[in-house]
């Protein structure tokens, strides 16, 4: 590219090469080069981050599968709801399927080794209903649904208490069983995957063996989960779930997975502006840092790009050649800082499931290197076209 460049600009009766002279140019000072390296890198990491998990967060918010509701009670702490709903959100137009859960707060040995008991009716529907909070194999889901008493875990689970499969547990709860006892057994038959990672807690159990030893809230359920045939029916489908039991002793508040999930992260605030706004401020010192240390290198060189423009050398190719620096130092740093960014999305993976750094990020990142390179090198770069021959050999 650089030869060809040479070819259209430089003389033929001159042999200096275009690509010499801009490496050159670069390490005239190398510790000036070097700032301005490490500066757009920085610049750039932090650009590939906070744009990253941003783009990133919005592509697994559009992944949560919009047709499954979530039907929980109308104000938190409410009452709970009536098991017997299921029959009556199965005739509401719209509905494909309905299932239920509820749940077991326990402790294992110690009081602070809580586990939680997420309490099914173990049907099929449980292995495409919900996959974004767990996955079960059909095996696994049939050994829950052949014992009563039967418990799935998790590898966290397992690994945080040394459990395993075949074995029998005992968790110790509040929730008191018709005996009076509020020790709750427990046999592991088989294992679910969480898409929460590292939550060493969680175990899933029958929901009839939880309902019929509970002595209290029999016949009642935390939520119930429904499929909806039409995903852009979401919405109305809700509506009219919540309207259905408005005059119910036990109202309900009903919103797709994928609402839920965009209302979790409207109420952490207004996330988009405030990356925005630290890009925005974070490249703009950067263009303002870049074109200040490109006008004293101009200054500096003033007289060598005098020589060059007696040998021969336009206005066009001397704004060229110094537009290539400039470009060669912004793209090589802002690629070294979209690395950096993008070996570091492992680490933020781990605290929010799912989250990975989009291939669409560096392309943007690249992009925004040009500008900031065209940009920060078009006052000084003209400047250093319009040089006059003779007064910058005279130092004028």
């Amino acid at each position: 590219m650089w030869d060809t460049l040479a070819r259209l600009y430089i003389p033929r009766a001159h042999h200096v090469k275009f690509l010499p002279l801009v490496w050159s140019g670069l390490w005239r000072k190398p510790v000036r080069t070097a700032l301005i390296f490490l500066q757009v890198t920085v610049a750039f990491a932090l650009f590939g981050v906070l744009q990253g998990m941003k783009t990133g967060v919005e592509e697994a918010v559009a992944k949560v599968r919009a047709d499954v509701l979530f039907v929980g009670p109308s104000v938190q702490g409410a009452a709970r709801l009536p098991l017997a709903y299921v029959q009556r959100l199965k005739s509401i137009p719209g509905v494909q399927t309905v299932s239920f859960a509820d749940i077991l707060v326990g402790t294992y040995q110690k009081p602070n080794q809580v586990v939680g008991v997420l309490a099914i009716e173990p049907t099929d529907i449980w292995s495409t209903l919900v996959p974004d909070l767990f996955q079960v194999l059909p095996k696994d889901l049939e050994a829950l649904r052949k014992t009563r008493t039967g418990a799935l875990i998790t590898a966290d689970t397992g690994k945080k208490y040394g459990w395993h499969v075949g074995q029998r547990i005992a968790l110790t709860s509040n929730t008191l069983q018709s005996n009076g006892s509020g020790t709750w057994p427990f046999d592991i038959v088989g294992m679910v995957t969480d898409h929460e990672i590292g939550e060493g807690g969680l175990i899933v159990a029958n929901y009839a063996y939880l309902d019929e030893a509970r002595a209290q809230d029999k016949g009642t359920v935390r939520n119930f989960y429904v499929v909806v045939s039409d995903p852009k029916q979401a919405e109305a489908v809700s509506d009219t779930i919540d309207r259905a039991f408005a005059n119910s002793s036990a109202g309900t508040s009903t919103h797709s997975f994928r609402d839920g999930a965009q209302q979790e992260m409207q109420s952490i605030g207004d996330v988009n502006f405030a990356i925005r706004a630290i890009v925005s401020a974070v490249l703009v010192a950067l263009l303002f840092s870049i074109s200040t240390m490109m006008m004293q290198s101009i200054r500096e060189r003033t007289p060598e790009l005098a020589v060059l423009k007696t040998l021969g050398f336009g206005d066009r190719t001397v704004f060229v050649l110094v537009a290539a620096e400039s470009l060669l130092v912004c793209i090589a740093a802002a690629l070294a800082g979209l690395g950096l960014a993008w070996f570091a999305f492992p680490l933020a993976a781990k605290y929010v499931a799912g989250l990975s750094m989009p291939l669409v990020v560096v392309e943007l990142g690249v992009v925004g290197a040009v500008l900031v390179g065209l940009i920060s090198v078009s006052l000084p770069g003209y400047r250093a076209a319009r040089l006059n021959i003779v007064d910058a050999l005279a130092g004028r």
